[in-house]
């Protein structure tokens, strides 16, 4: 079987509780499936790179957002937007362990690797 690459960027947070659920759930899923995941997070979802934010996330229904947070952590990959960390001065040492920053030319190359399919929420 060939593994695929699954690369989600995640433009949402809070205010759209359903979308940014959805891209958690779908991330997590395809990590625990075997799938090479790298769960981008833009915009207001870069706050989930902090320690505790998911945590405070609710929506009725869905699964917890740190519990699927841990589970793409575990078999894949969170990055954080550079220019998103930097418009929110987010530095490296204030981020959840195992979460990254990186910029555009790593998501270009990420999404343009053969095998893989992007999504975006």
């Amino acid at each position: 079987m060939t593994v695929r690459n699954l690369v989600i960027k995640l433009t949402s947070g809070a205010e759209a509780a359903e979308r940014t659920a959805q891209a958690f759930t779908v991330a997590a899923v395809a990590a625990s499936s075997g799938a090479r995941v790298s769960l981008w997070l833009t915009g207001e979802s870069s706050w989930f790179a902090l320690p505790g934010r998911a945590e405070e996330f609710s929506l009725p229904h869905s699964a917890p957002l740190a519990d699927l947070l841990a589970a793409i952590l575990a078999n894949g990959t969170v990055t954080l937007c550079t220019q998103c960390a930097a418009r929110r001065e987010i530095t490296e040492e204030m981020l959840r362990p195992g979460v990254r920053i990186a910029g555009a030319q790593v998501f270009a190359a990420e999404i343009l690797e053969d095998g893989t399919q992007a999504l975006v929420y």
